[in-house]
């Protein structure tokens, strides 16, 4: 094992004294070609290109001397520093920090950042990071090949978001551009860059102060506390199939969270997509009611949830959304859940009034390879002055669970 691995961010400014002497006492230095080809790094020491970091770690495990690990930004952030404190690797490491991307990103912006949230971007799952874009007004996407910003604005479709795209940070090459997303994808981006996105509609009252917790709005409330809200946090009377006690159960199985994107089909008042929404994920409310459509922007702006409301009729409307995790439908029959499935979701709710339309819904779901559970649920709402029955209701809660092919 190494004597000594010193891991060293490096974010374009002069180094540290610190960093500086770490470099000079080296005999292994890893880390990108521009980092290598730094005045600082010993002629004589052994170097790595830093491609697969894990490749890295295990040759400076192997390592007899003093090694060092050059990165970019912060190394602790989202950086080499995880992979090389691997159980596997067996190494110790002492880290000489810089300005992370993200920081330096905000700061080329002028914007404070303790409100944004942060992801990371690949390929294999861009659209992820896409669905906290679409569930958040400020986000940090630290991109990568494959996955940067003209990607990232083709899969936000028809989400208006405005683009600060920071390439190439701490380099000569450094440049910073404004853009909305619809022209984003005009333009070819340099790597490495970071993406803030920037947008949505602002809920709640404005913000005063600042706020306690990272990741939050600032001097935005997180909401009451809780879920599956009374009618009154919706406006008030809601029909059957938004009951807190139907709401609450179908948002248990769905189980909807951040990056996930929830499709919310015959939407109503919007308060089982409001609450999806608070749960992190991104949410496509549909209905074919233009005054629900409008109940439900309303709420979503009283609750301070980013909500993207699509007008027209399911299953035909559905054809050009982009793809669901989870799905709630609130009505349209097994035709509607026939569409759902076919899209592969991995867990789709819906209800119904008797037993005949449950089992045609169970049906479609099973028909389209879902494991079916069906419950009736019967609730009881008690004037509890003098403790008699106020309102009574039965409905059939279906669930479907995607079966994973062998």
């Amino acid at each position: 094992m190494a004597d000594r691995v010193t891991v060293i961010g490096w974010d374009g400014s002069a180094l540290t004294a610190p960093a500086r002497a770490a470099l000079g006492a080296a005999t292994l230095v890893a880390g990108a070609a521009h980092h290598l080809a730094l005045p600082e790094v010993p002629p004589h020491a052994e170097r790595i290109r830093l491609g697969s970091v894990a490749l890295a770690a295990r040759r400076i495990a192997q390592h007899r001397g003093t090694a060092v690990v050059l990165a970019d930004g912060d190394p602790g952030f989202f950086g080499v520093v995880r992979t090389l404190r691997a159980p596997e690797h067996g190494l110790e490491v002492e880290v000489v920090p810089a300005v992370s991307s993200v920081a330096a990103a905000f700061a080329r912006a002028g914007m404070p950042w303790d409100d944004a949230q942060i992801v990371v971007a690949h390929s294999r799952d861009l659209r992820r990071a896409v669905n906290v874009c679409r569930a958040h007004t400020k986000v940090a996407v630290l991109t990568s090949p494959g996955a940067g910003p003209a990607e990232l604005a083709l899969l936000l479709g028809g989400v208006h978001r405005t683009f600060v795209i920071c390439e190439e940070l701490g380099t000569d090459r450094e440049r910073v551009t404004v853009l909305t997303s619809d022209k984003v994808a005009d333009h070819v981006w340099r790597d490495p860059n970071v993406v803030i996105v920037i947008g949505g509609s602002p809920g709640g009252a404005a913000a005063q102060g600042t706020g306690w917790i990272a990741a939050h709005e600032v001097g935005h409330p997180i909401g009451p506390r809780g879920w599956g809200l009374p009618d009154g946090a919706y406006g008030g009377a809601l029909d059957e199939g938004e009951s807190i006690q139907l709401r609450t159960a179908q948002l248990a199985r769905l189980g909807p969270r951040v990056g996930d994107l929830v499709w919310d089909i015959g939407t109503g008042s919007g308060a089982a997509a409001v609450e999806a929404a608070r749960f992190g994920a991104a949410v496509i409310a549909v209905d074919a009611d233009p005054e629900a459509c409008e109940r439900t922007a309303a709420v979503a702006r009283r609750h301070g949830v980013q909500l993207q409301i699509v007008r027209g009729r399911a299953p035909g409307i559905l054809e050009d959304l982009p793809e669901p995790d989870v799905v709630r439908i609130g009505g349209g029959g097994a035709a509607v859940v026939t569409a759902c499935a076919d899209r592969r979701p991995e867990r789709i709710v819906t209800h119904a009034a008797t037993r005949d339309e449950a089992e045609a819904l169970g049906r479609a779901l099973a028909d389209g390879g879902y494991e079916v559970e069906c419950a009736l649920l019967q609730s009881v709402d008690l004037d509890t002055t003098a403790w008699v029955e106020r309102e009574r209701s039965v409905v059939f809660l279906l669930s479907g669970y995607r079966v994973p092919h062998p």
